[in-house]
């Protein structure tokens, strides 16, 4: 098992959006077996290869739940093709400490790519399987959940982990004897 380290806001890394992949080679499957055990390790449903710090469009998921055998998807080179409806659901994320919203987004959607070894995939979904499909791309263009959120909601949260930040520099800086 090899874990790797997720990323946290406000890593700039998150930001840059992801670069296409061209050659599915040895590589790429040791990232996805890598980013796979990363996901379930820590636990969550879904991860995209920049939130580990690897800037290739690929993501992970899985909402199967626990108590049933892994139903692991690998998407490479996703584009959302068609979307329509609105839900709003309750979201966190890996990369965001500490916090969860609710969120709109599409409440079907449609995305095109590639599995893990290169064949074209159509993957259509509704409720929680389609807000991971969009919350993962979005990881991939350099967005993230709470971009979506009111520019209030989005400040609180920025000034509570900058507390959070503060604190944790403190408590790593004083000398215990």
């Amino acid at each position: 098992m090899a874990l790797k380290e997720i990323l946290i806001y406000p890593d700039p890394v998150l930001r840059e959006p992801a670069e296409p992949i061209s050659n599915i080679d040895g590589k790429v499957q040791k990232l996805i077996d890598d980013m796979a055990d990363t996901m379930y390790y820590a636990p969550g449903i879904g991860l995209a290869s920049n939130q580990v710090g690897e800037p290739y469009r690929i993501f992970i998921f899985d909402i199967s739940p626990k108590d049933k055998p892994k139903e692991l998807f690998v998407v490479i080179n996703p584009e959302i093709v068609e979307s329509d409806g609105l839900v709003v659901g309750e979201e966190g994320c890996l990369s965001v400490v500490d916090y969860s919203a609710e969120v709109k987004r599409a409440e079907r959607i449609t995305v095109q790519g590639l599995d893990r070894e290169g064949n074209p995939i159509t993957l259509k979904k509704e409720g929680l399987a389609a807000i991971v499909l969009q919350h993962e791309i979005d990881h991939l263009n350099g967005t993230l959940f709470i971009d979506h959120l009111s520019k209030l909601k989005r400040e609180l949260y920025k000034r509570r982990l900058s507390k959070v930040l503060k604190e944790k520099q403190k408590n790593k800086n004083s000398t215990i004897f």
